[in-house]
């Protein structure tokens, strides 16, 4: 009798959470070998350009958690 495959999607919400924080954790670990796409550069460095240009556009954490938390009730 051939072993029974197992898919992804049968896994419990609580394993598949558990599955993707284990891939996370191995892609963090080596973060060079993530490719980043020429459109993610640039829309970083327009970012940065804005931000540096009007520094008081930015949020603090505090803000970011703030307006996160309010949104989703958390």
């Amino acid at each position: 009798m051939a072993p029974k495959t197992i898919s992804v999607f049968d896994l419990s919400p609580t394993e598949k959470l558990q599955l993707v924080e284990d891939l996370w954790d191995d892609l963090a670990a080596t973060p060079s070998e993530v490719p980043v796409h020429d459109w993610q550069k640039q829309e970083l460095a327009r970012r940065k350009a804005n931000l540096m240009r009007q520094p008081a556009s930015g949020l603090s954490w505090e803000e970011v958690q703030r307006r996160v938390r309010s949104r989703y009730g958390r």
